[in-house]
């Protein structure tokens, strides 16, 4: 069941669906059950085209006559003996409502019906692939019901009789079986064709009866490809039976193919118009004026004639709004085609000889349609416009008719054409996490690691001696201010060992730089009596301070603290290892250094004993 809802679905068009839907809206107001039966269901399953459809409906059909022209359709035919109502829907949808009937045939070529359910009207049909029917009812929509095996058949390709005496009761079957073997290009299953060819020798044909071969008439107008069923209802002789006047020799075939082209491409851009008002002038065109209207004459449905007749003023005026400032854009021609029956507009684009309507047909089917593929989606999704706005598709529409008439060919007119449609970036998400305290950070092992080993290059870094040409790391030296002890004596200044032990304990603290040379700051360390020195030792690197000869403070009451470098060994509690100070070259370095002449260490040392 779930297959045939899903043929439903695909298989017919819009048009084609929305009048299964009339139908089944007025046949449930009236408590009547219908179904979709015959040539339809045949030709959903096989995957063939669809150009009618058949309904049956469980009680009397023409009661939904005034309910399916209020729903938009046109009658076009009535059979009260059978009750049956041809209805024309808009979309080129031709359709037939017929109620569920059995029939007898006391004579051959005149039926008598009486109501019956659905599987008893499906027994008394042509053929067993026509035996079919799928039920359009609410709680068993999609019910495929087939009493006599007709899947079979259309596996097969084969067209079998449903009843034995089929020919001879009903002599119409024999032209159906010829028309629908041309058109499908089945065969006649074995037992039928011998049938077949058995009620030809016996001439069953006379008792075809006027409406029957009137329908089978109009049903040659109906086919895709007529002329092809023309030469096969020729060949068979049954054309001479329907109308003897008409023959394959009064058919302007060019004019035809040109015309199933024009209907095809039609077709491929969602226009469905029902061809057969068009076919007939090609199909007679070459039969004389008293022949076409007993031709016309001669129809079953007297709808079909009207259609014939009305198709070039509906022309005319379909050519005159086309043709108008109205549609003088792209995009209001293409509503305008859209809109309008097709049948008019199949017509115009088969006879239309004015340049102006044939570059429009001709745009309408090769320029047009490529607007589709302009469209900027990756300029919409930067611009976050995603299939899930409520605009998106009116957007999609809109953005096509600008397109084809030439109003978005640089980025910038995209942009802006779709700026307005444009969502505001969304806001940045929402941080939920808390802000973490700040807390002291603790030395890692690592970094222990590291001021130890800092601390140790800093001790050894010291010289043992007061040459100012030794090699001295810089440390950092934080002078602290000490108080002025007055000397014994104005030669002998007093010691100030605090300095020494402060820049001691910072040198631990600093991180080891890489070792320099000594030579620049014993300039600055050599004059300490200089006003200039407490500038200098704010400016310059904290380096430990060297160790020299004081000059006599006689000019001042108070001497300055000179910072005193004490070797390591005085500092250090632990012993270090003393690193081999190479005397010559550092020699060599303070004459360079120091332009000044600096103090021998022994006289110091003779004052220091003292």
């Amino acid at each position: 069941m779930a297959d045939y809802i899903y043929l439903l679905q695909t298989r017919l068009n819009a048009a084609q669906l929305a009048s299964l839907e009339h139908v089944r809206t007025a046949a449930r107001s009236r408590s009547m059950t219908v179904f979709l039966v015959g040539g339809a269901v045949r030709d959903l399953t096989t995957g063939s085209p669809i150009r009618d459809l058949d309904l049956a409906v469980q009680g009397n059909a023409t009661k939904l006559k005034k309910d399916l022209e209020k729903a938009g359709g046109t009658l076009i035919g009535e059979d009260d003996a059978a009750q049956k109502l041809y209805f024309n829907f808009p979309g080129g949808v031709r359709l037939e409502v017929g109620a569920t009937l059995t029939a007898t045939y006391p004579k051959p070529g005149k039926p008598v019906y009486k109501p019956a359910n659905i599987l008893e009207d499906l027994r008394r049909r042509d053929f067993t692939a026509n035996a079919m029917a799928i039920s359009l009812n609410e709680g068993s929509y999609g019910l495929l019901m087939d009493p006599l095996n007709g899947i079979a058949d259309l596996e097969n390709r084969e067209l079998r009789l449903v009843s034995n005496y089929g020919f001879i009761e009903d002599p119409s079957l024999l032209i159906r079986a010829t028309r629908l073997a041309a058109r499908l290009g089945w065969q006649l299953e074995e037992k039928t064709k011998q049938r077949y060819e058995t009620a030809k020798t016996e001439g069953y044909i006379s008792a075809l009866n006027p409406t029957a071969s009137g329908y089978e008439l109009e049903e040659i107008f109906h086919e895709e490809d007529p002329m092809h069923v023309l030469h096969s209802l020729e060949s068979e002789g049954w054309l001479k039976v329907l109308f003897p006047a008409w023959t394959s020799k009064h058919v302007n075939e060019a004019e035809l193919e040109r015309l199933r082209d024009t209907v095809g491409q039609l077709e491929l851009l969602g226009l469905h118009p029902d061809s057969s008002p068009a076919l007939f002038p090609l199909l007679t065109a070459k039969l004389g004026p008293k022949d076409v209207t007993a031709l016309k004459a001669a129809f079953a449905r007297p709808g079909f004639v009207t259609q014939i007749e009305s198709l070039d003023a509906e022309t005319k005026t379909f050519s005159t709004i086309f043709t108008s400032k109205a549609a003088a854009a792209p995009s209001d021609a293409w509503k305008l085609l859209y809109s309008y029956a097709p049948e008019p507009i199949l017509w115009l684009a088969h006879t239309g000889k004015a340049a102006g309507i044939q570059n429009k047909f001709k745009a309408f089917f090769t320029e047009w349609p490529q607007a589709h593929t302009k469209i900027p989606y990756q300029l919409m999704q930067e611009m976050r416009i995603v299939p899930e706005l409520p605009v998106y598709k009116e957007l999609i529409e809109k953005l096509t008719f600008a397109i084809m008439d030439g109003l978005l060919d640089t980025s910038e007119a995209a942009r802006a054409f779709l700026e307005p449609y444009s969502p505001p970036a969304p806001p940045p998400p929402v941080n939920l996490r808390r802000r973490a305290v700040k807390r002291e950070a603790k030395p890692s092992k690592r970094a222990k690691k590291v001021a130890k080993k800092s601390e140790e290059e800093a001790v050894e870094g010291v010289e043992p001696t007061i040459e100012a040409s030794e090699t001295v790391k810089p440390v950092a030296a934080k002078v602290v201010p000490v108080k002025a002890v007055a000397p014994a004596k104005a030669d002998k200044p007093a010691a100030v060992k605090a300095p020494v032990k402060v820049a001691a304990k910072t040198a631990t603290k600093s991180a080891p730089k890489p070792a320099v040379k000594a030579s620049a700051p014993a300039k600055k360390a050599v004059a300490p009596a200089k006003p200039a020195a407490k500038k200098a030792a704010k400016s310059a690197p904290k380096t430990v301070a060297k160790k020299s000869p004081a000059k006599p403070a006689a000019k001042k009451p108070t001497p300055k603290p000179v910072a005193r470098k004490v070797s390591p060994a005085k500092k250090a509690a632990k012993p270090a290892p003393k690193p081999v100070a190479k005397k010559a070259p550092a020699k060599a370095a303070a004459k360079k250094a120091a332009p000044k002449p600096v103090a021998k260490k022994k006289p110091a040392a003779k004052k220091a004993r003292r």
